[in-house]
C-alpha cells in the first residue's frame, strides 16, 4: 500500500490513534512556529523488571506517533525516557538477593546493584532488558536515561525555570493531590547528600541565584573531569 492511499484511510479514519493525532495536529497548528521535527516520548521507570505493560507505554506512543506521520508527513522522533533516578520504594518479589536490596530501599536506581550481576546497576539492568524487548519488535526510538542527561548538565537551564515558576507549578499540581500528599509535595526530589537518598520533602526556600551559582560550579566541576 501506498503513502497515498494510507492517507487517504487515515483522514476517515475513527481509530482511537488517528484521533489523537488529529488533535496534536490541531495543537501544534496554533503555534508560531511550526517545529522541524515533531518529538514524541514515552517514559518509565526502571523500579522493576519491563513486562507487557511497559511495552504497551512505547507502543502506544508509537501507534499515535505513526498515525500523525501519515496525516501530516511531518519528521518525527521517538524518545524513550528512563526515570532512573527515582528511589527504590520497595524490593519488588520476583527478584535474588532480597536482602541487599533492601539496603538500598529509596536511594537511586541507578546506585542500586544489579541483584543479577549483569550490569552496573539494578536500573542498567531493565533499561538493557527493555531497549532488547524493543528492538525485537523494530521500534524506531532514542533511549534516554535520567541519570546521564541529570549528570550531564542537560537539565540544567529546565530546572532553573522550574524554580523561576514554582508557584504556577504549585497551583497547578497541588489541587490534583491529596491532602496529605500536599504537605509534601515538590516538583523537586533532591537527593540527599548524607545517606544518598531520594527525598520526597516539601521546599523550606526558594532561592534562584544560589541555584545558578550551584550549576555555575557543578559545570566547571564536570567539564574538568571529561578532559
Amino acid at each position: 500500500m501506498t503513502d497515498e492511499p494510507l492517507m487517504t484511510l487515515a483522514q476517515s479514519s475513527k481509530a482511537w490513534p488517528v484521533m489523537e493525532a488529529r488533535n496534536l495536529i490541531k495543537r501544534l497548528d496554533r503555534l508560531k512556529e511550526q517545529p522541524e521535527v515533531v518529538l514524541f516520548e514515552t517514559g518509565y521507570g526502571p523500579s522493576g523488571l519491563p513486562h507487557i505493560g511497559t511495552f504497551g507505554e512505547v507502543a502506544r506512543t508509537e501507534m499515535v506517533r505513526h498515525a500523525y506521520s501519515v496525516l501530516t508527513g511531518r519528521k518525527t522522533r521517538l524518545i524513550c525516557f528512563s526515570d532512573d533516578m527515582d528511589g527504590l520504594r520497595k524490593v519488588p518479589t520476583n527478584l535474588p538477593n532480597q536482602d541487599m536490596l533492601g539496603q538500598y530501599l529509596d536511594k537511586p536506581l541507578s546506585v542500586v546493584p544489579d541483584p543479577f550481576g549483569t550490569h552496573d546497576s539494578f536500573a542498567a539492568h531493565n533499561n538493557a532488558r527493555l531497549q532488547s524487548f524493543l528492538d525485537q519488535f523494530g521500534f524506531d526510538y532514542e533511549f534516554v536515561s535520567a541519570t546521564q542527561r541529570y549528570n550531564s548538565g542537560a537539565f540544567d537551564e529546565t530546572l532553573l525555570h522550574m524554580l523561576q515558576v514554582y508557584d504556577k507549578v504549585m497551583e497547578i499540581i497541588l489541587p490534583t493531590l491529596g491532602f496529605e500528599r500536599q504537605k509534601t509535595y515538590s516538583p523537586f526530589l533532591p537527593v540527599c547528600p548524607t545517606s544518598g537518598k531520594v527525598l520526597q520533602v516539601p521546599m523550606s526556600e526558594l532561592n534562584v541565584k544560589k541555584a545558578r551559582l550551584f550549576i555555575r560550579i557543578r559545570s566547571v566541576a564536570i567539564w574538568w573531569s571529561c578532559r
